[in-house]
């Protein structure tokens, strides 16, 4: 009997184990395929607090060693099924059954590929899913962003501080996010607008050089020098599994405020999994936190 089970062994499981363990709970995190969750693939973290400069894998690989070392076990297993019975549950795997008395989601979310050939290669060497995270790095020079909504219009805003051109690209008529971010965007000199318009192509070796865009209207494609591509077209939980057991809003996330819990009693949700509008490095470790202290309250 486990006192706490943490689905996930990214940022906000890791951290979320850290607090379990430190309160002297014995935690068990599942992870289904490698721990570190989306930062690992990150070349440089530089807005986490107190910390100037290090690779996503070497945080992770810090975070997993504060946690394993302070006595979390970790199994590397997908969990299938959760259930619940009178005063504790069983996290059912593929490979086998554990019971506790408390559990923690934090499966995190995936962000929608553009599914372009050599998205994957050049990931984290020019293709980023996170402005805020490496926009810095595009500094004078020139940076793509794909996306229609608020996410992809506040990433051009961002870009637009930084580099000396900035283009958008998304494929509808018009974009979807609010107006004043689109008047704010028409207003910058060093961005551009275009609507429309796919990527259909990316150059580059070792490191994106540009991209290849086509406009659906007339058919003519258009290769923009860019050093960096920002996609920014959604992301996508994986909370199928537990659909059954709390509540999901429309987009698949996990409903649970700041204090992490959802509707069904004794399981509480981290991380980017849940219903949140800030999804960053900080905020997914803070939501370990929150989420370890709420479910040791509840042991208790």
């Amino acid at each position: 009997m486990y006192d706490l089970i943490i689905v996930g062994a990214g940022t906000a499981g890791l951290s979320a184990a850290i607090y379990g363990v430190r309160a002297g709970k014995c935690v068990l995190l599942l992870e289904e395929k490698v721990y570190g969750g989306q930062i690992i693939s990150a070349s440089a973290v530089e807005n986490y607090p107190g910390i100037r400069h290090i690779s996503g894998y070497e945080f992770a690989e810090e975070l997993h060693r504060q946690a394993t070392e302070l006595g979390a076990e970790l199994k590397y297993e997908k969990v299938r099924e959760i259930r619940k019975h009178s005063g504790f549950m069983t996290v059912k795997t593929g490979r086998g059954a554990y019971d506790c008395r408390a559990v923690i989601l934090a499966t995190g979310a995936k962000n929608r590929q553009l599914q372009v050939e050599r998205e994957k290669e050049l990931t984290g060497a020019g293709v980023s899913y996170c402005a805020t995270c490496d926009g810095a790095f595009c500094k004078g020079k020139n940076a793509a962003v794909v996306g229609g909504g608020n996410t992809a219009l506040e990433d051009a805003v961002f870009l637009s501080g930084y580099c000396q051109k900035v283009y958008l690209i998304h494929r509808r008529k018009e974009f979807r996010g609010e107006e004043r971010l689109i008047q704010t965007l028409r207003g910058k000199e060093n961005v551009e607008l275009m609507l429309e318009s796919q990527v259909v192509r990316l150059n580059g070796e070792r490191h994106l050089e540009s991209v290849v865009v086509r406009n659906d209207r007339t058919g003519k494609e258009r290769e923009l020098s860019v050093t960096a591509l920002f996609i920014a077209i959604g992301q996508v939980p994986d909370n199928r599994a537990f659909a059954d057991l709390v509540s999901l809003d429309a987009y698949g996330y996990i409903e649970a405020g700041e204090d992490c819990r959802t509707s069904s009693e004794g399981i509480f949700a981290a991380g980017d999994c849940r219903t949140k509008t800030v999804r960053q490095l900080a905020t997914a470790a803070a939501d370990g936190a929150a989420a370890a202290v709420a479910a040791c309250s509840y042991i208790q």
